[in-house]
C-alpha cells in the first residue's frame, strides 16, 4: 500500500507498507522532510511495524513519538503527519495529480445562483459527469450568505440589508455569515471526489484542500497560515474562512471567502454578529476597512485571482473550463425549488 500526505505549510510525507495478519509490515517512510539524526528514520519504521492495522491516527502518532529520543529533530513533518499518510494509504486515498482538474472563472451570476451552482457542480463531480473543479465566483450585486445552520434573525439586520440593497441567501455548508460586495472579496469553491480527502479528519481536510492558496498568498508576500478549524490568517489578522459539505454521492464541496477590501462600517450595520464580534474585541470604530489582501499585496483583485489560478494550475495541472448550459439550467431549477424559496432561507428563522 502507498500513501502520500503534504503537510500543510510543510513537506511531503510518503509511506509504503503491507498489512499481514492484521498488523503493519514492511513499513517504509520517505519524503522531502528533514530529520536528524539519520538513525531516527529506522526508529520510526520500527515503531510502525507490528502495530494493529486498525490503529487510529492518534495511536500511530503516539507510538512514533514514544520510539524517538528527545534529541530527534523533525522539520517539515511530524508524527501526526506520518500517521495521516498511513491512514490515507489504507483508505486508498487519491492525490491531486490523480485527476484532470478544471478551473472555472466565468461570468457573474446573482448570489442565489451561486448557491445553486455550488450544489449542482458538486453533484456533477460526485456522479462522474464533471471533472474535479476549482471555481472562482463572480457577482455584481451585494449579498449576505449565511451558513446552513445559522439563524436568519440572529445574523442579519433586515432593515439595513434592504437599505443597502443586500440579498440574503443561505448556502448548503455550515459556518458563519459572508458579507459580499462586488470587488470586495475573493471567493472560490472546490468540487472534488471524496477519495481525495480519505484518511483525513475534518480539521485536516480543511487545511489540506487550501494548501495551494497558502502557496499562492506567500508568493504575493503574505505570510499566510492556516488556523484550525477553518481560518486563513496572517500576522496582520484574519484573511478568510472556509466551509465544507460532504455529499452522499461521494463528492466534497469546499469553499473559501477571503477579504479583499470590505466596508467595515457597512458590514457591522448589516450583520448583527459583526457588531458583537467587533464589540468583544474592543474595536473603537466600525469604519475601519477590512482589507488584508489589498493592503498586504498592493495588487488588484484581478491580479490576485490570476496568481491563484496560476498557482493551482502549476501544482495540479489544471486546464480552463466553464459551467455548461445544462449545469446552468439545473442551477436555475434549484433556485426555483430550493435556494430562492422562503422555506430554505428561513429554515432556521
Amino acid at each position: 500500500m502507498h500513501g502520500e500526505y503534504k503537510v500543510p505549510g510543510g513537506k511531503l510525507v510518503v509511506v509504503d507498507l503491507e498489512v499481514r495478519d492484521g498488523v503493519f509490515a514492511d513499513f517504509r517512510l520517505a519524503g522531502d522532510f528533514f530529520l536528524e539524526p539519520d538513525s531516527a528514520l529506522e526508529d520510526i519504521n520500527r515503531a510502525v511495524n507490528g502495530l494493529s492495522a486498525d490503529s487510529e491516527a492518534s495511536a500511530i502518532a503516539a507510538a512514533i513519538k514514544a520510539a524517538l529520543s528527545k534529541d530527534v529533530t523533525m522539520l517539515g513533518f511530524s508524527a501526526e503527519g506520518v500517521a495521516v499518510a498511513i491512514r490515507r494509504s489504507l483508505a486508498k486515498a487519491t492525490s491531486w495529480r490523480d485527476y484532470d482538474w478544471q478551473v472555472i472563472h466565468s461570468k457573474a451570476v446573482p448570489p442565489v445562483m451561486q448557491m445553486a451552482l455550488d450544489e449542482v457542480l458538486a453533484v456533477e463531480v460526485g456522479e462522474g459527469r464533471r471533472a474535479p473543479t476549482l471555481r472562482i465566483w463572480e457577482w455584481d450585486s451585494p449579498a449576505v450568505v449565511i451558513g446552513s445552520f445559522q439563524s436568519l434573525k440572529n445574523e442579519v439586520d433586515p432593515e439595513n440589508a434592504a437599505k443597502y440593497g443586500f440579498d440574503v441567501v443561505r448556502r448548503v455548508s455550515g459556518g458563519g455569515a459572508m458579507f459580499m460586495e462586488a470587488g470586495s472579496v475573493v471567493t472560490y469553491s472546490i468540487y472534488a471526489p471524496a477519495d481525495l480527502v480519505q484518511g483525513l479528519n475534518f480539521a485536516d481536510s480543511y487545511a489540506f484542500l487550501d494548501e495551494w492558496v497558502l502557496v499562492a498568498l506567500k508568493s504575493l508576500g503574505i505570510d499566510a497560515s492556516y488556523v484550525p478549524l477553518n481560518d486563513i490568517s496572517s500576522p496582520s489578522g484574519k484573511i478568510g474562512g472556509a466551509a465544507q459539505k460532504r455529499l452522499g454521492n461521494g463528492a466534497v464541496l469546499h469553499h473559501v471567502t477571503m477579504s479583499y477590501d470590505i466596508d467595515g462600517e457597512k458590514m457591522v450595520q448589516v450583520l448583527r454578529i459583526g457588531r458583537e464580534k467587533m464589540s468583544d474585541k474592543g474595536t473603537k470604530s466600525a469604519a475601519k476597512r477590512v482589507d488584508p489582501l489589498r493592503s498586504q499585496t498592493g495588487l488588484s483583485r484581478e491580479e490576485i485571482i490570476d496568481r491563484m489560478i496560476a498557482t493551482f494550475t502549476s501544482l495540479y495541472g489544471a486546464t480552463p473550463g466553464d459551467v455548461t448550459d445544462d449545469e446552468y439550467a439545473k442551477a436555475a431549477a434549484l433556485v426555483e425549488s430550493k435556494f430562492g424559496t422562503r422555506e430554505w432561507i428561513e429554515r432556521v428563522p
